[in-house]
This record gives C-alpha cells, sequence and structure tokens, in this order.
C-alpha cells in the first residue's frame, strides 16, 4: 500500500516538475517521452529540456519539434 501512495506522489510530482520548465504546448508534446526518459530529473534550470534533448533520437516526431524550436530561442 505504502508502495502505491509513493508512487503516486511521485507522479504528481514529475508532472509538477515538466510543467515548470516548459510551456503547455511542450507539455502536451513531450509529456509521453519525459514520462518515458526524464521522470527523475529535478525541475528548474531547463534540466528537464536538457535531458529531453539528450534522448533526442528516441523523442516523439512532435516533442522533436517543440525542443526544436525552444533551442532557437
Amino acid at each position: 500500500m505504502l508502495r502505491i501512495i509513493l508512487t503516486a506522489a511521485l507522479l504528481g510530482m514529475s508532472t509538477a516538475a515538466l510543467a515548470q520548465d516548459m510551456t503547455a504546448a511542450q507539455r502536451n508534446a513531450c509529456m509521453g517521452d519525459y514520462q518515458k526518459y526524464c521522470k527523475g530529473v529535478q525541475p528548474g534550470g531547463g534540466r528537464i529540456i536538457a535531458c529531453l534533448s539528450k534522448e533526442s533520437d528516441k523523442l516523439s516526431p512532435a516533442c522533436k519539434k517543440v525542443l526544436a524550436a525552444a533551442e532557437k530561442k
């Protein structure tokens, strides 16, 4: 039971972490990739975007497009 509660809490924190570094469009495009490749990354300072960029060859086309646009800024 404790494991289930901790897992639920961590998933909630992961979603919040992604929300801090990315816009709504980026979250929508990259949420699945984030959960698969970067869910343990500490938020802030662009770390989530950096993590996703490191995994760029594995990301969905929509997430790749969002990251390419973010890197141009």
